[in-house]
């Protein structure tokens, strides 16, 4: 499970932790990461101090082991592999790296991991999420995260198809289409269908059915009105119209001044203020993650 949506600010640590811990507390064994290099703060969130090992331990190569870098959190069931002390000339791993780390990470003896992504499109930041078998993207309603969040819809849509497409002339094209100015013209995903399926319509029958199958999750997170509640079912619409994808407005969560007293006393709101509206829409959401689950 992954959680990302491209602009800071927006609420994905603050739901990271939250969710991890409602799953935790469900009987599920979960593994919380922290990929935000530069800005890592899920520990906080949790109530952790910075381990002696993170991942950027492993990104840099002095960890080579993914099993070793879980730490315990106060939650039962709940582990955390934190993101701290990172190297700043090297914030991200290179493609290889993050390919070994994705396929380690599935190693890992728990049933869910969940992973928190950092903000922006790095190519890093976009493979995390689309590793996650439900993939959340978390808005917050203001123009400049539904801006940024649309862009990084559009960044994952296209790294993926570039992912899955299997020959090279495609692959290209797809790399092509990813510049917004392209000198062919290409500006939508339905432009890109059409001329992967001109170019070959096998690897187009292909394309349509992976955009059949990206199916990411959308949270609102400090709901303040009926207007910001409606803002999943317009997001929804725009990816079906625009990507041609069935994306499912899975929740909302309220604004809490709870949330702000949770933080201060870095534990998850779903613990201190169970019955606040925060914690109470966490809860929602968690549930409907949970019936998705095998």
């Amino acid at each position: 499970m992954s959680l990302g949506g491209g602009k800071g600010g927006v609420g994905k640590t603050f739901l990271s932790s939250n969710l991890s811990a409602v799953l935790a507390r469900s009987g599920k064994r979960v593994v919380a990461i922290d990929t935000d290099l530069e800005g890592a703060n899920l520990h906080t969130w949790l109530g952790v101090a910075p381990p002696a090992r993170s991942l950027a331990d492993y990104v840099a190569g002095r960890e080579t082991d993914v099993q070793g870098l879980p730490v315990e959190t106060p939650i039962p069931g709940l582990k955390l592999i934190t993101g701290t002390h990172g190297h700043l000339s090297m914030p991200q791993p290179d493609a290889e790296t993050r390919a070994r780390l994705l396929a380690d990470l599935r190693g890992l003896n728990c049933d869910v991991v969940l992973i928190d992504c950092g903000a922006g499109a790095h190519p890093a930041t976009v493979d995390y999420f689309l590793a996650g078998d439900d993939a959340l993207i978390v808005l917050h309603p203001e123009p400049t995260s539904i801006e940024n969040g649309y862009s990084f819809l559009r960044a994952a849509f296209y790294r993926r198809m570039e992912l899955v497409m299997r020959k090279g002339d495609v692959r290209s094209l797809v790399r092509e289409a990813m510049d917004q100015r392209n000198a062919l013209g290409i500006r939508t995903p339905h432009d890109l269908l059409r001329e992967v399926e001109a170019m070959d319509p096998e690897e187009g029958r292909r394309f349509r059915e992976e955009m059949g199958g990206f199916r990411p999750r959308i949270v609102v997170n400090e709901v303040a009105s009926a207007e910001d509640v409606k803002l999943g079912f317009q997001v929804r619409m725009v990816c079906r119209r625009f990507f041609g994808m069935d994306a499912e407005y899975t929740g909302y969560v309220n604004r809490d001044e709870a949330v702000r007293e949770a933080v201060n006393l870095r534990r998850p709101v779903t613990d201190i203020r169970p019955q606040s509206d925060a914690a109470v829409y966490v809860r929602r959401i968690a549930r409907k993650l949970l019936e998705a689950m095998p």
